[in-house]
């Protein structure tokens, strides 16, 4: 039966109160309740209810006893946001021993990019525990896509001490009173020297500023600010440090006015997660959560994730479910196949009407086959794929030339993908970035169901 034992849910019949009945000698038998009441009874029993309070703590209601097996599993995975525990953080040693180097010995700035789903806040969130360990000071901006110098300026000069301005002793009023380097910024909008001028005065500690989602930013300007804001803390040698990061193919999509600050810049493209890495991540949420994985249903999710932790993490936490909902504390391959679909059903719900419409309706098996197999590439690469890399993938010379017709007719019709030219030649990528996943996982889950029980092999 695996954990948990079956809690019925039928109300029983209510004692009628003494209070009421003239005494007797004997009692005789109870009545039961009115069907009517028994079925409201029963009907709120069934009634969905939350497992857990606010506070998470375990709601007094009745339940089927999986409550707390629940909550445990809920903090194990969470695909939905980035991973804070260190606990469940998993790999990317190398990752994050070379960006330590690149902010402590070279003083370097950082900018960080890859495909979505890949780790980038995860390994933010780690990275600014390990420098707040260390006593640096750590401000965090989540950049939207009205985000200008002005807005993102006060908010990090919010977070920096006043104590820490070097023509601020630490016991005036102000740096005792809790003022921070925002108090001296003045009405009229912040410019790039007067950042500059006041994070150079800076001293006693040391600053990482961390610019998240950044290929949000939909204003020239500010990116065209920030590059130059990052030169001149450079130049000037000034003890404040940024990290930024976003989604993108490389550098140059990420950050405008490269050429002049490449020197000051450390460049860091995430690389997908080895298979060791995603084994890691599943055998970290076995240890919180105290479910067990099989070696099946392991080797299943890390070729399903394809490199990518979000993945990963999805399909864990949707195959965990199925196993505490069937009241077992094992997960198999199963559970895992369930995942799959639930997973499908997600990245399907974010792609638009015309992509859901052309992939069930337009595209036959075969069609939807040949583009998964480039879907396995494009997931790792920003959506984009090269003719090149077709012909590696698909050995079939008729396979090929198929191939090649599907992606020119869709492109002609401007159907989930699209060619561009740029530095690096004549490429393809898919328009819409959810569309890789979604072909790759119903591959994956077409794969499964036609190898049954086989051993799956990663």
């Amino acid at each position: 039966m695996g954990w948990f034992s079956k809690i019925s849910r039928r109300g029983g019949a209510q004692t009628p109160r003494t209070a009421d009945r003239a005494p007797q000698a004997s009692a005789p038998p109870l009545s039961p309740s009115p069907p009517s009441r028994v079925r409201r009874v029963e009907r709120a029993a069934d009634f969905p209810r939350f497992q857990a309070t606010a506070s998470d703590q375990i709601s007094s209601h009745p339940g089927d006893g999986t409550s707390a097996a629940r909550m445990r599993f809920r903090a194990a995975f969470t695909p939905s946001q980035p991973v804070v525990d260190r606990r469940m953080f998993a790999g990317r040693g190398e990752v994050l021993t070379a960006m330590i180097r690149s902010i402590e010995d070279q003083r370097l700035h950082t900018v960080m990019y890859g495909v979505r789903g890949i780790g980038k806040t995860s390994m933010l969130h780690v990275l600014s525990q390990a420098a707040r360990d260390a006593r640096y000071i750590v401000t965090y901006v989540s950049c939207g896509a009205s985000s200008n110098l002005d807005e993102t300026f006060r908010a990090i000069a919010s977070n920096i001490p006043l104590l820490f301005h070097s023509q601020y002793d630490p016991t005036t009023a102000e740096a005792e009173t809790g003022a921070t380097l925002k108090d001296l910024l003045g009405p009229n909008p912040v410019t790039v020297r007067v950042a500059s001028d006041l994070l150079a005065r800076i001293v006693g500690t040391r600053v990482l500023i961390i610019l998240d989602e950044f290929d949000r930013c939909e204003l020239p300007e500010f990116r065209h600010n920030i590059a130059e804001l990052m030169k001149n803390l450079s130049d000037r040698s000034v003890r404040v440090q940024f990290i930024i990061a976003g989604v993108a193919a490389n550098l140059d999509e990420l950050v405008e006015h490269i050429p002049s600050i490449q020197r000051n810049v450390y460049a860091l493209q995430v690389p997908p997660m080895g298979p060791g890495e995603l084994r890691d991540l599943v055998r970290n949420g076995e240890e919180l959560s105290g479910l067990t994985f099989t070696d099946d249903a392991v080797r299943a999710i890390v070729r399903a994730a394809n490199g990518l932790p979000y993945i990963a993490s999805l399909l864990s936490h949707h195959a965990g479910l199925a196993a505490i909902d069937s009241g077992e504390s094992l997960v198999k391959i199963e559970d895992v196949k369930i995942a799959m679909a639930e997973a499908l059903a997600e990245f399907n719900g974010r792609l638009s009407r015309r992509a859901q419409n052309h992939i069930s309706e337009s595209l036959d098996k075969q069609s939807i086959e040949l583009l998964c197999a480039l879907a396995e590439t494009a997931q790792k690469s920003g959506g984009y794929f090269s003719f090149e890399v077709l012909r590696q993938k698909l050995s079939n010379p008729a396979n090929v030339a198929r191939c090649i017709e599907i992606i020119e007719r869709l492109e002609a019709r401007e159907i989930l993908v699209q060619a561009v030219d740029d530095e690096f030649g004549r490429r393809h990528r898919f328009i819409e970035e959810g569309v890789p996943s979604y072909l790759w996982l119903l591959s994956e889950q077409s794969r499964l169901s036609v190898a049954r029980e086989r051993p799956v092999k990663a």
